[in-house]
């Protein structure tokens, strides 16, 4: 599938200027709907009221981290199927594989770039379309 760039996404993270650069890389990419959250519990608030194609998550953040709200995610019937992508700093494998077994689409390890994220995101609903029965 290609990169749907009408879908709304949520960009959670507790750092400003990384909320700044993922949402001037997904512009970048087309997408014109996102909103952000400066932590899990607010965005999780935001995902119960509107529905989002995609959530793009920092894994470090207080008091509820990337890792607890996808777990929350995963665990509600109503956002289970959401894409998430996890964003973090550290690349150490028994993060990836716990993000992994707790039901994340994508890992993306900071910095990145425009490639990088579109490249994550188009895998996530490639992904996801192979899942969905035709």
């Amino acid at each position: 599938m290609a990169l749907d760039p009408s879908i709304p996404v949520l960009v959670v993270d507790d750092y400003s200027t990384m909320v700044r650069i993922i949402r001037n890389l997904l512009r970048q990419l087309g997408f014109a709907d996102i909103d952000d959250a400066n932590n899990g519990a607010s965005a999780l608030e935001k995902m119960q009221i509107k529905r989002y194609g995609l959530v793009i998550s920092d894994w470090n953040m207080e008091p509820m981290t990337g890792y607890d709200l996808l777990r929350q995610v995963r665990a509600d019937p109503r956002l289970e199927q959401t894409p998430f992508i996890m964003v973090t700093a550290e690349s150490k494998t028994e993060n990836v594989i716990a993000a992994k077994k707790a039901g994340v689409n994508n890992y993306i390890v900071k910095p990145f770039n425009a490639q990088t994220l579109k490249a994550k995101i188009e895998a996530v609903f490639a992904e996801s379309e192979q899942a969905a029965p035709a």
